[in-house]
């Protein structure tokens, strides 16, 4: 599992500000990056990370406007599961990563798992045969 690197990272978070699809100009205009990069860079990593996955694409005239194909809580949360099946024992890498949690972090975690119970719970619901 290899994550963004820092330019990809930048047109990434770009693409996730924006309200719809951005051209590779607005990309550019849109990062945040402590260098000028030139539009055809951008162009190039953008058509990278299209072929990697994370990004759809569509022709607008003679130029690809681009959009994430997953929000950037969805990319984060499935780099995390990726992360955390790399190990040798996940259940141990599970447990030393929440033990560092502060009690505002656990407090934040019991909510998440009230919000996925309640979730998965109205989901059976719907999907239970009547009587």
């Amino acid at each position: 599992m290899r994550g963004l690197g820092e330019l990809e990272a930048a047109i990434m978070g770009a693409l996730w500000r924006s309200e719809g699809p951005l051209s590779v100009r607005g990309v550019r205009e849109s990062m945040v990056y402590d260098r000028d990069i030139a539009y055809t860079t951008v162009m190039t990593v953008a058509n990278i990370l299209f072929h990697k996955g994370l990004l759809d694409r569509k022709k607008h005239g003679r130029a690809w406007v681009y959009w994430p194909r997953e929000s950037h809580a969805e990319y984060t949360a499935r780099v995390m599961g990726e992360v955390l099946e790399t190990g040798p024992d996940p259940d141990a890498t599970l447990l030393r990563f929440v033990e560092r949690f502060s009690d505002e972090e656990m407090a934040r975690l019991h909510h998440v798992f009230r919000q996925v119970r309640d979730r998965r719970g109205a989901g059976r619901a719907r999907t239970s045969p009547t009587a």
